[in-house]
């Protein structure tokens, strides 16, 4: 895996266990990535989300490691924690089922990818090809067969980063994930449908 300066990146893809929370507590910050997210947005109620902003939603995350399940996936560079990617079966994020907008378009069994955040120093080098293929063989070696992700439709060329955490059509495109539905002026479906 290359970087767009040309440098190899050996990355190493590890699930979120109670043995890598101090990593992910280090990528995220003392803010919680975004405004104290912890990347709870899709797991919670909105009420919730607001009522447990910041250490609430770090404590909720926390308990979901802790009882064993896997909310996503860290990236290694170097031995350090440089990049998160929350993905699971779509049915581990209630608000998403919820979504009127985001609603469930049929019964095939998917995972969904809803949240990228490659940390500060690390973004613009060419780090999310590499992580999307990490997402896709972790998905793949779960038995799951189709990813499914919602990205964000730009009015411009670039989002800011609090807005873009779900991603851009182009960088799923580009990795083999197609469109199948467009339920808002902002929102696509994409699927990647492993062989």
């Amino acid at each position: 895996m290359t970087s767009t300066n040309g440098s190899e990146w050996k990355l190493e893809t590890h699930p979120l266990v109670p043995e890598h929370w101090a990593d992910f507590e280090e990528l995220f910050g003392e803010n919680g990535a975004y405004g104290g997210c912890w990347c709870m947005w899709w797991r919670i109620t909105r009420r919730e989300f607001e009522q447990q902003h910041g250490q609430g939603n770090r404590d909720s995350m926390k308990a979901i490691v802790d009882s064993g399940e896997i909310p996503g996936l860290l990236f290694y560079l170097e031995g350090k924690a440089v990049a998160w990617c929350s993905v699971a079966p779509r049915e581990k994020y209630a608000a998403l089922n919820r979504s009127p907008v985001l609603k469930r378009l049929d019964k095939v069994p998917v995972w969904s990818l809803v949240c990228l955040f490659v940390g500060k120093e690390y973004r613009n080098q060419g780090l999310i090809q590499p992580l999307l293929q990490g997402a896709i063989n972790y998905v793949r070696n779960q038995g799951g067969k189709v990813i499914e992700v919602y990205p964000t439709l730009p009015k411009n060329d670039r989002l800011p980063p609090v807005s873009s955490f779900m991603g851009l059509p182009s960088m799923y495109a580009k990795a083999g994930f197609v469109e199948v539905a467009r339920p808002s002026k902002s929102k696509l479906i994409m699927r990647y449908y492993i062989p």
